[in-house]
């Protein structure tokens, strides 16, 4: 059976000793939170993710959901208590404004205990992820009295949250959407539609469930100008606020999926559902984003998480498998054979996911760093830049860490032989389930033409011209340290790439469209080393300044610099690869007619 440990020391390290968790204390929430209970808050949170949720994650996969005649729907069964304590514990509502019931904590906190929970078990996780997304679009866009309906029970974790974007015509291309609204008079609206592959659409954990609901009102525009969002209870809220009439709202089927079975993901039903709008008629696919925007981070983080419990249990095998003898010699004289961890093609997969999963936590903990000083500093231009990075990096880590995740999940089994295809031994599962997070919340290849199409030159280009500038002043700061060379060297080779790959878009896009598309996700993924191996160069500084103070951390420390260099040796030189097939442009992947396929 897998196991789970949360790596509580190695998000202390990188919070307090890499980004500086301390530094932000002017900042609302961070005062809240200071180094002794930002420790003891990850403990708890590595305690229940350890001990309450991780139990239930292979359970939830064979048991799975069940819909019923009437349409309910039952989780499986371990759930109900796993949440009782989440809830109780309030989790849900870390993050949430105090105003409005929740703890009013940081979203960088949020986002490392939430990488715990996900990796205990990354369908259970999902129902409070979607209710934290459906939070965050109604405090942006919602009425004072929508907020003050909906948001503290939501934060409470007694209702839960969702987002109905696809419709079985329509997916990416959402100004293709039938789901229409008719005003009912009364300020209400009268939903009507089918949306699909609705996680977390109809369950039994909370009382009520919150759908937000894209559709287009009677006589608005064609196209993407004319949806609007919905808030449309499954139970309509009664005079005192609670759950009262059933709305026509209802779960046609659960799609019977490859992977993340304890999540319900239902085909949704709208009859003529009633519906308030949500900020203004035909904003909706801008209100859409925020929730949006922040699922891609938390699903970024899904394929960090899954990489990492999947590494976890790969090194367990690794230290237990007796299989031949080292090339060098026997490691264990005295057994009939070594452990499988002494080879150098096992060390190779081990190493890989190791040190993309350190830089991965680096880069999303930063990234959250970001959201908080965009949300939460007084100072207008802090704000504009965080900002400005954290739209930026949203397509990198949801592409890059969702696709490494998989990888990694590949990897990890490959280490099991041939118990890694036997379901008992649970890497199947690892495989299954991080598979789902390349396609949802936009499909990869979606956030590769996200980063090429918009991103690069949303403002001028002020964003990434922004983070070549950050990264570039790091390599020159630290060029003359002879420690850090090794590692500065490679960023700044990498970094050049990166910039010459920029360069050739801006030369050869503008002129050929297809260029942009063929050259997407080569770009997204050099991206995407460059900024891993930025991580890796912060986290190589902050570990030598460590091990000059002594003290305990000595063996943390020392494997950073090691890992480190493994990373600058033997993943970074992939961005000249990368450079190398985005400037080959479209002709060739464009050639054959289609017809040829």
């Amino acid at each position: 059976m897998p196991t789970y440990r949360a790596p509580v020391a190695d998000t202390l390290f990188v919070l307090n000793d890499v980004l500086g968790y301390a530094r932000h204390a002017n900042l609302p929430g961070f005062s809240d939170a200071g180094p002794d209970v930002l420790e003891a808050i990850l403990g708890e949170a590595a305690r229940l993710a350890e001990e309450v949720v991780q139990p239930t994650n292979r359970i939830g996969d064979i048991e799975g959901c069940a819909r019923h005649g009437d349409g309910s729907v039952t989780t499986p069964a371990a759930f109900k208590d796993a949440w009782r304590q989440y809830r109780e514990g309030g989790w849900l509502g870390l993050a949430v404004p105090a105003d409005f019931g929740g703890q009013g904590l940081p979203y960088t906190v949020h986002s490392a205990v939430g990488e715990y929970f996900s990796s205990a078990n990354m369908a259970f996780t999902m129902y409070p992820g979607l209710t934290q997304g459906a939070i965050a679009a109604i405090l942006a866009h919602g009425s004072d009295e929508q907020k003050k309906a909906y948001v503290p029970k939501m934060a409470e974790g007694a209702w839960t949250g969702t987002m109905n974007l696809t419709e079985p015509h329509c997916g990416t291309d959402l100004g293709l959407l039938r789901t229409r609204a008719v005003p009912a008079g009364d300020g209400t609206y009268r939903i009507s539609g089918q949306k699909i592959f609705i996680s977390a659409g109809e369950h039994d954990l909370s009382e009520n469930i919150v759908h937000l609901v894209l559709a287009r009102i009677e006589g608005a525009p064609e196209g993407v100008k004319g949806i609007s969002l919905f808030i449309v209870p499954k139970f309509l809220p009664d005079a005192s606020g609670d759950p009262g009439a059933r709305n026509a709202v209802s779960c046609g089927s659960i799609e019977e999926k490859m992977g993340i079975h304890g999540n319900a993901t239902c085909v949704m039903n709208y009859d003529g559902a009633t519906g308030w709008l949500l900020g203004e008629a035909n904003g909706g696919l801008k209100a859409m984003f925020v929730m949006m925007n922040e699922a891609r981070l938390g699903v970024g983080m899904q394929g960090l998480a899954v990489g990492e419990v999947a590494y976890q249990n790969a090194v367990a095998y690794a230290r237990e498998r007796l299989q031949g003898r080292s090339l060098s010699g026997p490691k264990e004289p005295d057994k009939k054979a070594d452990p499988i961890i002494v080879h150098p093609d096992i060390r190779r997969g081990l190493m890989t996911m190791r040190a993309f999963n350190e830089a991965g936590r680096a880069l999303v903990l930063w990234t959250a760093l970001q959201s908080d000083v965009a949300h939460r500093s007084g100072d207008d231009k802090e704000r504009q830049a965080a900002d400005d990075l954290l739209g930026l990096m949203t397509p990198v880590i949801k592409g890059v860490l969702t696709d490494k995740g998989f990888e990694h999940a590949v990897m990890a089994q490959q280490v099991f032989g041939g118990h890694g295809y036997i379901e008992e031994h649970g890497m199947s599962q690892f495989v299954r389930d991080a598979r789902i997070a390349m396609i949802y919340e936009g499909a990869n290849g979606i956030q590769a033409l996200d980063l090429v199409g918009r991103k690069l030159a949303l403002n001028g280009g002020r964003a990434v011209q922004a983070f070549f500038k950050e990264v570039g002043e790091f390599c020159e700061a630290n060029r003359a340290d002879e420690k850090m060379v090794p590692f500065t060297k490679v960023l700044k080779k990498g970094l050049n790439d990166l910039q010459a790959a920029t360069m050739w878009l801006l030369q050869n896009a503008m002129q050929k469209p297809d260029n942009a598309g063929a050259a997407s996700t080569d770009y997204l993924h050099l991206f995407g080393l460059v900024a891993l191996g930025y991580m890796w160069g912060r986290m190589v500084k902050a570990a030598q300044q460590k091990l000059g103070e002594g003290g305990d951390a000595a063996q943390l420390c020392e494997a950073k610099l090691v890992t480190g260099r493994y990373f600058m040796e033997r993943v970074m030189p992939e961005t000249a690869a990368h450079l190398a097939r985005i400037s080959t442009g479209a002709d060739t992947m464009m050639a054959l007619p289609a017809e040829a396929f």
